[in-house]
């Protein structure tokens, strides 16, 4: 396949399209777009019908060109990402991956504008992570959970706000930022660096005050960055774990057991933030973004350093600090339930302890007047005794 059919199909997609997130293409199915989180078959004028191996590995190889790391990394691993754009029209992030024998393809749309902080409507807590000078910060969550699209919002803001140098590590690029006050530097893995652990090596050397990690995927990065926030650079990057407690957990778990005490030392020294999150449908259509957040105050520096216990777990600590912006995902889905942004069975499905969550919406229905339960019927039998008796 030539790149301009690739071209011409991927525009005819985007104009029937508008608001799709994703393109699928995977040999059985027609192409499918994901739209508010729900897969959709597109019918394309000519219509191929359910793709055959051969179209979808023409699709892929139109997207990879010429580029021999590609197909290098696609041998070795199974796949490959990469990034693909409509000039003036749309970018994707793309993955090719083998399954079954024969090759998919999945692309994200990426947005032309970098977002703002009040365009995703993010918490006010983010303008206090723009404000830090060095550490470490860690946003965390599932594939297609928007990790990218808050951390590139905080980007935009530092780089709004102060004339530093900006140093991200992407894989791939995804928004391109503009200079603003700031100096603003994109590098790309497979095309400007090899690994992410030899890129942030690199990146000590080339005096950046803020660098981006577009993801932490081993012990060698993990201590890199931490070297970097105890020099004095503000570290941003992303983990893929489901909340916040379990992310301070996973990377003492990347060390081995005689390193343990260090570890748990340079996290409790060094992490500032971390901000899990996860996408609900909206009501009305789209979708919304719920987070939980943990700032390192003191009571947190001391689980980092001595484990959880029983009555001292992340859970419990960021319920009771929400005078210092922290929030669980539970308390933060209570809100948004309150806000009529999401249903009780979206915020019940997501939650990290449902039947918690369950009592704090059943208190915030009673206060409304609103039924609790469809129980209905039910009265005391005064003559239970004497039937017993009889």
């Amino acid at each position: 396949m030539l790149k301009s059919q690739l071209d011409h199909m991927v525009t005819e997609i985007l104009h029937r399209y508008p608001d799709m997130s994703d393109v699928i293409l995977t040999v059985g199915k027609p192409v499918q777009v994901e739209v508010n989180g729900r897969l959709q078959d597109v019918r394309l004028n000519p219509d191929p019908g359910p793709l055959v191996p051969f179209q979808t590995e023409a699709l892929a190889m139109a997207m990879m060109g010429t580029n021999l790391r590609l197909y290098r990394d696609q041998v070795r691993s199974g796949s490959c990402d990469l990034s693909y754009e409509l000039p003036g029209l749309a970018r994707f992030r793309v993955n090719v991956f083998s399954q079954k024998g024969s090759l998919a393809v999945v692309m994200r749309k990426l947005s032309m504008q970098v977002p703002s902080l009040e365009d995703l409507d993010l918490p006010g807590i983010f303008n206090d992570m723009a404000a830090e000078k060095y550490g470490l910060i860690l946003v965390t969550g599932g594939t297609g959970t928007g990790k990218s699209t808050s951390l590139a919002a905080l980007i935009n803001e530092i780089n709004s706000r102060y004339s530093i140098h900006i140093l991200t590590l992407e894989d791939p690029v995804e928004f391109l930022h503009p200079h603003k006050k700031g100096v603003i530097n994109q590098r790309e893995m497979g095309r400007d660096f090899d690994t992410f652990a030899s890129g942030l090596r690199a990146a000590l050397r080339q005096s950046p005050k803020v660098i981006l990690v577009g993801e932490i995927r081993d012990r060698e990065t993990i201590s890199i960055a931490l070297e970097a926030a105890e020099t004095g650079h503000l570290v941003l990057g992303t983990l893929h774990t489901s909340d916040a407690g379990q992310t301070i957990n996973r990377i003492i778990a990347m060390f081995e057991l005689n390193e343990e005490q260090l570890i748990r030392s340079r996290l409790a020294d060094s992490l500032k933030y971390v901000v899990s999150q996860r996408l609900l449908p909206r009501i009305g259509g789209g979708r919304v973004a719920v987070f939980e957040i943990l700032s390192s105050i003191l009571r947190i520096k001391d689980v980092i350093l001595n484990g959880e216990t029983e009555k001292k777990t992340f859970y419990n600590i960021i319920a009771a600090g929400q005078t210092y912006g922290m929030t669980t995902f539970d308390q933060h889905l209570l809100k948004l339930y309150k806000d009529e942004k999401i249903t009780e069975d979206s915020a019940i499905l997501c939650a990290s302890d449902k039947s918690r969550l369950k009592q704090m919406i059943d208190r915030e229905k009673s206060s409304r007047g609103e039924k609790v339960t469809d129980i209905q019927g039910l009265e005391l039998d005064l003559d239970y005794d004497r039937k017993v008796n009889n």
